[in-house]
């Protein structure tokens, strides 16, 4: 199971995401998501653990609570909605 957690502090590390973590179980991974162009993290990231129940658990467990000194929101990720294809640009000519 796929875990968002969201309200992250700019200063949490993977490691202190992962120490939270696997009070509840093993963790198979860690992603913070960073802006693509300043490398800053942006404030959530996701985390992947071993089985489904000890993912709940952890859910239950973690949110609302601190981790790196701030509350954090812990819930089951949702799939990303598809994006339209196609779009934007404009091609920058005029037509007169």
């Amino acid at each position: 199971m796929n875990i968002y957690v969201g309200n992250l502090s700019f200063d949490a590390s993977e490691n202190d995401i992962r120490e939270a973590f696997e009070k509840f179980g093993p963790v198979s991974s860690v992603n913070i998501i960073t802006d693509r162009t300043t490398g800053q993290p942006r404030g959530f990231g996701f985390v992947e653990m071993g089985s489904d129940d000890e993912a709940r658990k952890a859910i239950e467990g973690l949110n609302s609570t601190d981790i790196a000194g701030r509350s954090v929101n812990v819930n089951e990720a949702r799939r990303r909605a598809p994006r339209p294809s196609g779009g934007g640009g404009g091609g920058g000519h005029r037509g007169w």
